[in-house]
């Protein structure tokens, strides 16, 4: 029998949560009336949302689901923004280091049932940091298995937070741990992910001895899901990959770098999207971002995204890391929640991620992060060797 080609990990019960039935007030306004402040507010959303169309269309590259997402509950949804936690020593960064920056949490999550909004963890977990003057975008790979709080104070690998809670408590896990302000996100599925590269004409990847018969593995059985037949790829080298390729390619774990490796081909396969979306003509961005969107599960409009497509070819992503930072992180079996990766320490990898991020050189951590810091040495220090 042929190697069936998921992901396993140790599973912890996940309960369904409910549905909030509460309506959200969505961002809210300063109360100041004043012309200018209106005109400036509102430039500065469409350079937010002219960014957005470009993420929405490559994060479609990143995200590793095995069920079509027909009947999930996808879409706009609206979040609470007094449920939205951000550390208070954030509050000062957003004036002075943060300042000018818009961060975006992007989600793929792992489900072989297609839900998007709960009870599945994220598989994918990326945060877009935008720079809203230069339209430059840096994107960070968050571990999956990274030992974190999962924001109640439960510590475990952090992709269970968007089980636990869906998309809020996992913006909630990125914010307290990481000393961030993230209120918008995206999360989509692997369906639109084949249609989306193939509507764009593929993307350009090289593909290594090591990967190609992983590759050919992990898009048959994504053949088998979708019921789609696939054409496998014979030789290495740079070449153009179509939509069922490109995901199979971003799911390879099995080679030298395991889980970080994949996640550098994921940001790879990102930075290639990003190339051709740029070539695309604006009815075939608008189509794809149309045909996308029923896939997506988020917090953005899709008008107002396809209002603003004309500028898309603005932005560009500059650079691209992994958290915890590779100098700064260890591995181990920790008891039941099985192998993770240890942040050593979570207070200096935040300090080199707003380095990374937002060119802070002396950022100081928050009080709650130097907290989660000791709590993660505490519990994991004993399984290390």
């Amino acid at each position: 029998m042929a190697k069936r080609y998921t992901d396993e990990y140790d599973e912890e019960e996940v309960r369904p949560r409910k549905k909030s039935s509460g309506k959200s007030g969505g961002k809210k306004s300063s109360g100041k009336k004043k012309t200018g402040k209106k005109a400036q507010a509102k430039k500065q959303r469409r350079r937010i949302l002219l960014f957005i169309v470009e993420i929405i269309v490559l994060v479609i590259a990143v995200m590793m689901l095995y069920m079509v997402l027909a009947g999930t509950g996808s879409g706009k949804v609206e979040l609470k923004e007094k449920d939205i936690i951000i550390n208070e020593k954030v509050q000062e960064a957003q004036e002075t280091t943060m300042k000018g920056y818009r961060n975006i949490a992007l989600f793929g999550v792992d489900s072989t049932t297609g839900a998007l909004t709960k009870n599945t963890r994220s598989d994918t977990i990326m945060i877009a940091s935008i720079n809203q003057d230069t339209g430059d975008c840096k994107l960070v790979s968050v571990y999956r298995d990274t030992y974190l709080n999962l924001s109640n104070d439960s510590y475990n690998k952090c992709n269970a937070a968007y089980a636990k809670g869906g998309p809020e408590q996992a913006i909630n896990m990125l914010n307290m741990n990481l000393d961030m302000n993230i209120t918008d996100f995206v999360t989509v599925g692997f369906a639109g992910l084949t249609d989306a590269i193939d509507a764009l004409g593929g993307v350009y990847i090289d593909v290594d001895d090591a990967e190609i018969n992983h590759l050919n593995n992990y898009q048959l059985c994504i053949a088998e899901d979708l019921k789609r037949s696939y054409t496998p790829v014979t030789d290495t080298g740079y070449q153009l990959l179509d939509g069922l390729q490109a995901t199979g390619y971003c799911r390879i774990r099995y080679t030298a770098g395991d889980d970080f490796k994949r996640a550098e081909r994921q940001r790879e396969v990102l930075s290639a999207v990003a190339d051709q979306a740029k070539k695309a003509s604006l009815p075939k961005l608008s189509e794809t971002a149309t045909a996308v969107f029923d896939e997506v599960y988020t917090s953005l409009d899709l008008s107002e995204i396809i209002d603003m497509l004309g500028d898309v070819a603005n932005y560009n992503i500059t650079e691209t890391a992994g958290f915890p930072q590779e100098d700064m992180r260890a591995t181990g079996t920790i008891g039941s929640k099985g192998s993770c990766v240890i942040p050593t320490t979570l207070e200096d990898n935040v300090k080199w991620l707003h380095k990374f991020l937002f060119n802070a050189d002396d950022y100081e951590p928050s009080s709650k992060v130097k907290e989660c810091s000791q709590k993660i040495y505490e519990d994991t220090n004993g399984y290390l060797k």
